[in-house]
């Protein structure tokens, strides 16, 4: 048992590339006695922590055989008891289907207090490395940030009523649903509507897809887009350089 107190900082590492991790966020784990880390975590991270830092990979992937949630809460209790200064370093921004407060609460009714950094999620920063902004004047009001699977490994609801809208859709955890997604933008008359697939988005990996429903099962089968990803869906997909440079090619042709 350590003499220090125990203490937990949840930390959103950002969306995959390590710069684009807050200075406080960093400056956490540089202090940090232990980090639990998830699968999206840009694990160059970890090279910040102290040399002595004990480091424990706890992430889930689709598919994949992974360590349950009740026992990543029960390991962030035991580590800060045992050790001192847990960093909960999470992909993107803890509170964004990332089940931090989920955590936040379980550790807390052990009086262990928690602090929470905020991180880039990227729902937004995807997206904008591609120059594609969510909202625009005269293009899109409003955006919805959606999940492509509940809890329950079902399609929810949520987006057949965003499909209804005019708003952008950012569909998180949804690639491996693509063809259902498909289907329900194409029975509210929407095939021609712009659709964009980031696989890996802000790191070396990445690979992008960008057509219209009607057409982004064959352009994601082109660039071999798989997990992670995430999708968004709206006019202001349009705006991508390379969209419209397609349909400048498609009216030169004709």
């Amino acid at each position: 048992m350590s003499n220090k107190k125990a203490r937990i900082t949840l930390v959103g590492a950002g969306p995959g590339d390590k710069d684009l991790i807050t200075v406080k966020g960093l400056r956490a784990i540089q202090s940090a006695d232990v980090i639990l880390y998830d699968a999206l975590v840009n694990e160059e991270l970890l090279d910040e922590a102290p040399l002595d830092a004990v480091k424990v990979f706890v992430g889930k992937r689709a598919g994949v055989p992974c360590i349950k949630q009740d026992k990543i809460n029960l390991m962030l209790v035991q580590h800060a008891l045992e050790f001192g200064h847990v960093v909960r370093l999470k992909g993107g921004d803890p509170f964004i289907f990332g089940r931090g407060h989920e955590e936040m609460v379980y550790s807390e009714s052990f009086d262990i207090p928690v602090k929470i950094i905020p991180g880039i999620s990227s729902v937004t920063s995807v997206p904008l490395l591609q120059q594609v902004p969510l909202t625009r004047r005269n293009v899109s009001e409003s955006f919805w940030v959606l999940t492509g699977s509940t809890k329950n490994h079902l399609l929810s609801d949520d987006i057949k009523a965003a499909a209804r809208t005019t708003a952008t859709m950012v569909i998180l955890m949804g690639v491996r649903k693509l063809p259902i997604i498909r289907d329900i933008l194409i029975s509210e008359g929407k095939s021609e509507l712009p659709i964009m697939i980031i696989q890996s988005g802000s790191t070396q990996n990445e690979k992008v897809a960008i057509g219209t429903i009607e057409n982004i099962l064959e352009r994601a089968k082109e660039k071999e887009i798989g997990t992670p990803g995430i999708i968004v869906i709206g006019e202001v997909v349009g705006l991508h350089p390379k969209f419209i440079k397609e349909k400048v090619e498609v009216l030169c042709q004709r």
